[in-house]
């Protein structure tokens, strides 16, 4: 695609604005976008997942990581967290044991849950898919028996019931 602006380069640059709701986009060269002064290519460096990691890292003032544990440095390496949030990058391995505590929210905040359960093939996974919900059935369905909601238990060994005999129609 040729530059919207000169018409003779090839397009590099998208730039996209939104303002009141109204999308603009244009397609420039590298000149001609920097010509318009929104944006400065020259002495840029090519994107880095460590610059947008330590950019989530820098946090506003009051939010849940300004008051997260911090240890002085990691044992093994001696890097410290502080380092870690400007550069986005752990000494070694260990780091993350180190700094655990306080990447919960960081990965909390990015995934949505600080937990990983992975995602199963939707042509393949039927029955893995099964044999996970039956598992987090037998879960809470122990969580309702220590509760004392015998009720709530049976409907849920009820259900597991219904997925084991899904699961060896199979």
């Amino acid at each position: 695609m040729l530059c919207q602006n000169c018409g003779e380069k090839e397009a590099t640059v998208h730039l996209t604005k939104i303002i009141n709701n109204e999308k603009t986009e244009l397609f420039l060269c590298e000149d001609c976008a920097e010509a318009t002064g929104q944006i400065s290519l020259e002495g840029s460096e090519p994107f880095s997942f460590q610059d947008l990691l330590a950019g989530i890292l820098q946090p506003e003032v009051g939010t849940s990581f300004d008051t997260a544990k911090k240890v002085e440095s990691c044992e093994k390496c001696g890097m410290n967290y502080k380092y870690f949030r400007e550069n986005g990058l752990f000494g070694c391995a260990e780091c993350y044991n180190t700094f655990g505590d306080s990447l919960d929210p960081l990965v909390k905040r990015l995934h949505g849950s600080n937990r990983h359960t992975g995602k199963v093939p939707q042509r393949k996974g039927g029955d893995l898919r099964l044999k996970r919900e039956i598992k987090e059935l037998k879960e809470k369905m122990n969580e309702a028996v220590k509760e004392e909601n015998f009720e709530r238990a049976a409907e849920i060994r009820d259900k597991i019931h219904e997925l084991e005999d899904e699961l060896g129609g199979k």
